[in-house]
């Protein structure tokens, strides 16, 4: 498949300047970033077009060269830069059909960098909340403390492949066309192992479980992610290594929920205190804090306590705990408990919209709903 323009890949005419070039990276960047589309290859595949791009036009010779030749005049496996550099016709039509029948360029495969690895912490509401540092035990491949990631036995070394030369690859030409494939002796590398180190087999890594030593900044939530860059698997012989992202989780607290900086809990009061005001105990991840009831408080009211939720992990922001009060109906009454609640209940007699307007008002408007559908 043939590449894009450039300058279309970024959005900009060819006669931009380097700072418009730049800006327009920077907001496809945004737009594309892996962290911001997890698990898009769609969105992958565009970062990955955007970054190359950028590069390209941001290197005075490489654009030179692009603005003349395209996408030949960058490609780093022509020998002279473009068509006009020596590239021979087998090889033109080896770059177009390689894809296709399973080949690739000329040049030897590069040694792979390392894999990225995810480790899934769990923490609880008050550790997310206060910050800690946390010791992980991580299983890796980590470079071979024998041959230091050479693959070979200590006093020897990899030879060149018999079969490509050191190329990584063989050409089979069929008349016009030159089909590239991997050499099926050295595998792509170039060069063979005949002596290969006796810990790590000749793979140059071993498997390997390392403990690190993680700091997980105050005010992380679920979702949040730490990269620990060049503490994932081992590049293959010296190649670097892969990044290591600490995926957060926060569990289930008994009493608060969370949403984004902001607590919330629901706080029981019995039907005295609300009817007469008073104080309540509320908890807080800093202890018990006295939460003044006002009288006649009715069940669901919300109360804001500013400053005692979470500091935010991106900016010095405290959220705030906000506690809804839940009128709880005694429960286990006594004969006495009954007959006092019967008496206060005959003082309302006949006062029941002064005392419960709320009930009054659900049950006139019944009766209204009854005479609308009736009529």
């Amino acid at each position: 498949m043939s590449k894009r323009d450039y300058y279309e890949v970024l959005g900009v005419g060819r006669d931009a300047s380097e700072r418009d070039i730049k800006k327009a990276y920077k907001r496809l960047a945004m737009k594309y970033h892996p962290d911001r589309n997890p698990g898009d290859k769609e969105a992958e595949t565009a970062f990955k077009e955007v970054k190359e791009a950028y590069e390209i036009l941001t290197d005075s010779d490489k654009k030179a060269a692009y603005d003349q030749f395209g996408h030949a005049g960058v490609d780093p496996n022509r020998g002279g830069g473009g068509f006009g550099g020596g590239a021979d016709f087998g090889d033109i039509f080896g770059d177009v059909f390689g894809d296709i029948f399973g080949g690739g360029r000329r040049g030897q495969r590069q040694a792979a960098r390392g894999s990225d690895l995810r480790y899934n912490l769990e923490l609880s509401l008050e550790e997310a909340v206060r910050g800690l540092t946390k010791e992980l035990r991580i299983p890796t491949l980590a470079t071979c403390d024998v041959c230091d990631g050479s693959g070979a036995k200590a006093g020897s070394s990899a030879t060149t492949c018999g079969t490509c030369h050191g190329a990584g690859q063989v050409q089979m030409r069929q008349g016009f066309f030159a089909v590239q494939q991997p050499c099926p002796t050295c595998h792509g590398r170039g060069k063979i192992i005949k002596d290969p180190c006796g810990k790590c087999h000749g793979e140059g890594r071993v498997e390997k479980t390392k403990t690190l030593s993680v700091k997980i900044p105050a005010g992380v939530d679920t979702g949040d992610r730490i990269r620990l860059a060049g503490e994932g698997e081992a590049g293959e012989f010296g190649a670097p290594p892969g990044d290591l992202y600490v995926q957060v989780s926060v569990r289930e607290h008994p009493i608060f929920v969370r949403d984004g900086n902001n607590l919330y809990c629901e706080v029981p009061i019995s039907f005295s205190k609300a009817a007469l005001g008073g104080e309540v105990q509320v908890p807080t991840l800093d202890g018990k804090v006295s939460l003044k009831i006002p009288t006649e408080t009715q069940t669901g009211r919300m109360f804001r306590l500013r400053g005692k939720g979470v500091k935010s992990v991106r900016s010095h922001a405290v959220g705030d705990l906000l506690c809804k009060v839940v009128v709880e109906t005694p429960v286990n009454l006594n004969e006495r408990q009954k007959e006092l609640l019967r008496e206060f209940e005959e003082t309302l007699t006949g006062e029941s919209r002064k005392h419960s307007p709320k009930a009054e008002g659900f049950f006139d408007g019944v009766k209204k709903f009854f005479q609308d559908l009736n009529n």
